[in-house]
Parts: C-alpha cells; structure tokens; sequence
C-alpha cells in the first residue's frame, strides 16, 4: 500500500527566520515541544540551547538534545541577532538564569528589537535578566512577585504582548500555562511577520 504524505504546510514569512529555545533540568515538557514542531514545521531554523549539558529530560521524561551552547549561542547573537528567543517553565528556568550567557542573549535580543518570548516559569529568566521594569507581563501565578518586585505590571491573561517601539526594548511575549500554548505560539508567528514586513519596508525604503 502506498501512503502520500501531505505537504508541509510552511509559512513563506517564517522560512529562513532564526528561533532559540532554551532547555534545562526538567523543562516543561509540553513547553519546549509545542513551539520546536511549530516553528520547524513553519519553516524557522531552530535551535535548542543548552547551559552545559548535551540533552535534559523535561518533568515528564521527555528528552531532548541541544543544538548548542548558551555561550556559543550568544556569540551567533552578536553577529546576527536571534529573531526570536523562547523560556519554556518547568524547573529549567531556574537553572538557565544562573547562566550568564541565557541572560546576555535575552538583553541583547531586545535591544536588537526581536522577540523575546517566556512561558510559565520562564519568567525567572526575565526577572534575573533585569529586563522587566516598565513591561507588561503573565507568567505563572506562583512568580507573580518575581515578576512585579523586577519591576514589570502583572496580568493574568493567557498571552500579554508588549511590543514597546522604541528602540533597543524589542518585544516580550508571555504566558502562563501550557493550556496557553496555542495563543503564546500565535502571538510568536504574529510578531515574527510583523518584524519582517518593517525590515523588508526598512530596506525598500
């Protein structure tokens, strides 16, 4: 018997567009792989990074393999910024902030204006990056002063966009559950086009 197999539905916008995931110890499993098929299957080059190790099991077993080091992953920032860079939760995210390189691409990504996006606990990262003061955030009800004490306005809403359009702020996306992982993944697609028609606009210009 022979099986077709149906083409890959790919978004034009999203091809060729660079995303990191961050993976550590215990990651949210639904977190980290909702968005790598997503993306892949859009089109995105994606990247999973690690703090050290060559794979991590996420809470529930699941494993995954790293692409590349934090370190080496912030060296690709420099040269060309990451268009977006995602923080599943789980317990990884409390790992990921004592890595110093996690924190530089998260600076840098926002002050190369791309996106920087966290999912329940990953808003731990954001809170060590120093990056929250003034933005509007969600994140899991449990860090909800984590998040407030660096500085950021707190809403418990499925997904928050805060896409400030000045320059070297970038834009934060951020949810709360995984049950939120549909318009977190949304919100990533809406801003990764709309990034791209101002830089092609910026060109033509």
């Amino acid at each position: 018997m022979t099986t077709i197999q149906p083409p890959l539905q790919q978004d034009p916008t999203l091809l060729g567009q660079t995303i990191l995931i961050f993976a550590g110890p215990d990651f949210e499993d639904r977190e980290l792989f909702y968005p790598l098929y997503r993306f892949k299957e859009a089109g995105a080059n994606v990247s999973v990074a690690g703090i050290g190790e060559a794979s991590y099991k996420g809470k529930y077993g699941v494993p995954v393999s790293v692409d590349l080091q934090a370190e080496a992953a912030l060296k690709q920032a420099q040269t060309k910024p990451w268009d977006a860079v995602i923080v599943p939760g789980g317990w990884a995210p409390d790992k990921i902030r004592m890595n110093q390189a996690a924190l530089d691409i998260v600076k840098a990504s926002l002050n190369a204006n791309k996106i920087v996006a966290s999912i329940c606990h990953g808003g731990w990262v954001l809170s060590s990056a120093n990056v929250l003061k003034g933005r509007v955030v969600t994140s899991y009800c449990a860090i909800k002063d984590d998040m407030t004490h660096a500085g950021a306005q707190w809403r418990d809403d499925a997904v928050v966009i805060d896409a400030d359009n000045h320059a070297g702020q970038g834009t934060l996306i951020t949810s709360r559950t995984p049950d939120d992982l549909p318009a977190f993944c949304a919100a990533i697609v809406q801003q990764l086009i709309q990034n791209a028609v101002t830089t092609r606009a910026a060109v033509q210009a």
